[in-house]
């Protein structure tokens, strides 16, 4: 579980694709100090386990499935991610319940300056729109952001210029891609919701005045 909230940047040292499973190396100066072997880490919003650590270069292994379904396999040697460690007990919660279990992959379809801000509006697929609402929490890139707008196939975030300098946003263009985690509380309540139709509920409360 994480928060959201970047403790660190690392920069990718390698991505060396194998048969069945492509080796990720990130170089950090903070978070690999601490971290361990078999600790969980967010990269970009995907949560990796760490393999080895090797110099300051911490080693994930990507299966496939994480290939197909984030952003991380068009990574490029150099290229900046974005970094945070799994919530500890004690820890503050200072964005929001974030998985690192990306729902899609989105695609900045605008970018400008709004005083010492930045807006972004990102295209998204239906699979994470159906839960995106306004002042909604929405993770980009593991980022923990507030929606501004929304509509049926984007929505539009604002960063601060803090975000802007410690995460990878300020340096993501038009048509860059992001990963995206919706907010899993809005999946609980559609579960929660789809099962007392199938159980028929809703008819049964119907029936005792209630609507």
């Amino acid at each position: 579980m994480f928060t959201g909230i970047i403790t660190d940047t690392g920069t990718v040292w390698s991505l060396d694709r194998r048969a069945g499973v492509t080796r990720l190396g990130i170089r950090s100066e903070g978070v690999s100090r601490t971290a361990e072997r078999g600790d969980s880490i967010s990269v970009n919003g995907v949560c990796l386990t760490v393999t080895s650590i090797e110099r300051g270069v911490m080693l994930f292994d990507l299966s496939a499935e994480t290939l197909g379904s984030t952003n991380l396999g068009s990574l490029k040697r150099g290229e900046r991610v974005n970094l945070e460690p799994a919530l500890r007990a004690m820890d503050r919660l200072g964005g929001h319940f974030v998985t690192g279990h990306i729902d899609g992959v989105g695609r900045i379809r605008q970018k400008r300056g709004a005083g010492e801000t930045r807006e972004f509006v990102i295209s998204a697929p239906p699979e994470v729109m159906r839960y995106v609402v306004k002042k909604g929490s929405i993770a980009v890139d593991g980022i923990s952001l507030t929606v501004v707008e929304a509509d049926e196939e984007s929505f539009k975030v604002v960063i601060i210029p803090h975000t802007e300098r410690a995460t990878t946003l300020g340096q993501k263009g038009v048509g860059d891609t992001v990963n995206l985690e919706a907010d899993i509380i809005g999946k609980y309540v559609e579960r929660f919701l789809s099962s007392r139709r199938e159980q028929g509920l809703e008819k049964k409360l119907e029936a005792f005045g209630f609507k």
